[in-house]
């Protein structure tokens, strides 16, 4: 249950209603059936942290140089080692659209992942459990995911796995909800 209320587009004036309005706007084109998710609408209780949250998850999921494939297998695992069922809830359509193949998926739920995945896919399901378990990657997984991605990959990976982990504290924190709509029980 969530402990600050739900932030509702009616609830709100002058910028506040511009930023809720940006944020449902870029949320709904890749969330249709959540256009404005409850992570946001927690948010909103402070519209210029929700607004300076929205615009980082605009930059990371729509501008940044990472492959929509790399991006959620690493959103994945930092919902899987962070124990954040929204974000999986929210993600795991996602990278079932973008091509993340169903075994990628269920070795990360599994916590199996890297093992037994093609090293493309593998270093970038440990290097999001390196940086959230450690907050730092070996110089092994750094290589390899220099070696993958270069470097401006790679601060959009690690700012990318910062960006989720954040928000999986925050959700934990505010007690956001995962939407009716998504929920499977």
């Amino acid at each position: 249950m969530a402990r600050l209320p739900y932030v509702n587009r009616e609830m709100l004036t002058g910028s506040s209603l511009e930023t809720y309005d940006r944020i449902a706007e870029t949320r709904g084109s890749v969330e249709p059936a959540t256009p404005m998710p409850n992570s946001f609408r927690v948010l909103l209780n402070n519209p210029g942290a929700a607004a300076a949250v929205g615009q980082l998850g605009e930059y990371l999921r729509f501008n940044s140089s990472l492959d929509p494939a790399v991006r959620e297998i690493a959103i994945l695992s930092v919902a899987k080692n962070t124990d954040s069922d929204y974000e999986w809830v929210h993600h795991e359509p996602v990278a079932k659209a973008v091509g993340v193949r169903p075994a990628v998926i269920e070795s990360i739920q599994s916590g199996r992942a890297p093992m037994g995945l093609p090293a493309k896919e593998g270093v970038f399901a440990q290097a999001a459990r390196e940086i959230v378990d450690n907050g730092d990657l070996t110089d092994r997984t750094f290589q390899a995911v220099e070696h993958l991605l270069g470097p401006a990959g790679v601060v959009d990976f690690v700012v990318l796995v910062g960006y989720y982990a954040m928000l999986a504290t925050a959700l934990r924190t505010l007690g956001v909800d995962i939407e009716d709509e998504l929920r499977s029980d």
